[in-house]
């Protein structure tokens, strides 16, 4: 549902979504990054954040489910983007970070783990990942597309199961959209061990 729903409307996603500053959450992320190191940008949307990753000397590996948007990001950031589902992730310690921004909250709470097992493999140890999600505890329909909206209990009960994962820092934000200065914001810094 939410493939199709970017499929249809990858343009306009876009326009709302690129000059979105997200220059605080990057660095906050970056700052347990050495330069150069490789970066998932995983659910990478519009390219923006690997854009800015590539031109601040980090390699990446562009990810996304939508057709439409791997064809757009690809444009924008003049590299390959992978046209993959989460499910479909299979990269083993690969990676030094993982960016999930606000990707993840489209799958399932109860597929969730799942996901995240897939993360950690893609992670070499001593990795990072980044994630957010809205805040509260709704999971379902909203304008088109599925959402899984987490609080910090629920973060915690999803990533439970995984133990390679040590929580660095959660924190709440507002969201940086004109237009949407009410939404919340959780946002997860997880470090393989």
């Amino acid at each position: 549902m939410s493939i199709e729903y970017y499929n249809n409307f990858a343009e306009d996603f876009i326009k709302g979504t690129i000059v979105a500053d997200l220059s605080e959450l990057r660095d906050r992320f970056l700052k347990y990054l050495q330069v150069g190191v490789h970066i998932l940008d995983l659910g990478c949307g519009s390219g923006r954040d690997a854009k800015v990753f590539l031109e601040k000397g980090y390699q990446i590996t562009a990810i996304d489910g939508s057709s439409a948007c791997c064809k757009l990001a690809a444009d924008y950031i003049d590299q390959e983007v992978l046209c993959r589902t989460f499910k479909q992730l299979s990269f083993t310690e690969e990676f030094e970070g993982i960016w999930a921004s606000a990707s993840l909250l489209h799958v399932p709470y109860d597929e969730l783990t799942e996901i995240f097992l897939l993360i950690d493999q893609a992670l070499k140890p001593g990795g990072v990942l980044y994630a957010s999600f809205k805040y509260g505890d709704f999971e379902g329909q909203r304008n088109g597309r599925y959402f899984t909206d987490l609080t910090e209990v629920r973060l915690m009960t999803v990533l439970k199961p995984i133990n390679h994962f040590e929580i660095v820092e959660t924190f709440v934000t507002d969201d940086v959209r004109s237009g949407h200065e009410s939404v919340k914001w959780l946002n997860v810094i997880a470090r393989k061990k």
